[in-house]
């Protein structure tokens, strides 16, 4: 038997990443290609800790999270000693850079501006478009929803631009925002069913 109320979704960001996109030097497109591909199975950078608040909502929590290092960190950071669920669906979206002229350099973090334009735009570089992440954001936010059903509350690490795609899903199932903590490494997102 299901519980009457289920219970809060709480998505946050994953901790601060060890490569840093504002290091130079600047990149060329194939340069920046290849940056996030380590970004994308890179660590945390070392000597962060959870901040209280969200290690305190995870007590009870059953804990989630995205298939990248840096998100299963961050949920064993929030969780220690749990078990946690990884799933590929809360992945972050791609972020396939426009091939432009080699002379065209900037740092990791104008290309992650300039590659999630063009991503936005339709250029997906052979890799997941934003219409499939948008479908696959849909069927992350019924996994987060199936599982709060259960009645206990469920703590997602994941990422910046993916979390953003979830609101949406979340708000359209009558979930509504609660707490906002925007977007910084360790922020998080508090969803509760609308009565």
């Amino acid at each position: 038997m299901r519980p009457t109320r289920p219970g809060r979704i709480i998505v946050a960001r994953h901790g601060r990443p060890a490569l840093d996109r504002e290091a130079g030097p600047p990149l060329d497109w194939r340069a920046y290609k290849d940056w996030w591909a380590l970004y994308e199975i890179g660590s945390l950078a070392a000597g962060q800790s959870c901040p209280e608040e969200l290690a305190q909502r995870a007590i009870d929590a059953v804990v989630l999270a995205s298939a990248r290092p840096r998100a299963i960190e961050t949920a064993a950071m929030i969780a220690p000693g749990r078990s946690i669920a990884t799933n590929e669906i809360f992945n972050e979206a791609p972020l396939p850079p426009p091939e432009w002229s080699d002379r065209r350099r900037y740092l990791p973090k104008t290309w992650n501006k300039i590659a999630r334009l063009a991503w936005l735009l339709g250029h997906s570089g052979g890799q997941e478009s934003a219409v499939e992440t948008r479908a696959r954001a849909r069927k992350a936010a019924e996994v987060l929803i199936e599982t709060a059903s259960e009645g206990r509350d469920v703590v997602l690490a994941a990422h910046g631009w993916f979390n953003r795609m979830l609101r949406r899903p979340l708000a359209r199932r009558g979930w509504n925002c609660v707490r906002d903590g925007g977007d910084a490494y360790w922020s998080f997102r508090v969803y509760e069913r609308r009565r």
